[in-house]
């Protein structure tokens, strides 16, 4: 089946949303950072919002106290310093909110499932500069080998990267 795009995509939304989501599928990040800053939502209130920033290429996520309740559960541990480099796995669930049924994200339960079948990851590509850019912020190659299959060339290439960044 062909790839279909979320009519929301069409408009330049700061936040990760639930149409973010390709294909309705589930995506795993790893949580950067957390922190509480000023909101413009779509009404054009501004608001005090709990916001997740992730080593990958995605946008930041607004943590509701559901999603933040969730990874307290999965780590183990109430501390959001606690919460840095941590994977979790996020996906799109209906609820009802004031009266009408809406999608939105939801933390999974459940330690991310990380399939077998590693993509393998050109260098010089567009996810390559991506993982260079996830170590110089504190992602490890350690993590990275979670989400790729890689030569040992591309290995102390990476290790190389993240030894200067630290």
């Amino acid at each position: 089946m062909e790839h279909l795009t979320h009519w929301k995509n069409q408009f330049n939304y700061d936040y990760l949303g639930a149409y973010s989501l390709p294909d309705g599928k589930d995506i795993i990040l790893t949580l950067k950072e957390t922190k509480k800053e000023m909101v413009t939502g779509a009404n054009g209130q501004k608001s005090e919002c709990f916001v997740a920033y992730f080593h990958e290429n995605a946008k930041p996520m607004i943590l509701n106290k559901t999603n933040c309740k969730t990874i307290e559960k999965l780590f183990n541990t109430p501390n959001i310093e606690e919460w840095v480099n941590k994977q979790i796995q996020i996906g799109s669930t209906r609820i009802n909110a004031f009266g009408e049924m809406t999608d939105c994200l939801r933390v999974r339960p459940f330690a991310p499932k990380l399939s077998e079948e590693r993509p393998t990851v050109q260098t010089g590509s567009v996810i390559w500069k991506n993982i260079l850019d996830g170590l110089a912020g504190g992602y490890t190659v350690t993590q990275v080998l979670t989400k790729y299959k890689l030569t040992k060339e591309q290995i102390k290439e990476l290790q190389k990267h993240e030894i200067s960044s630290n």
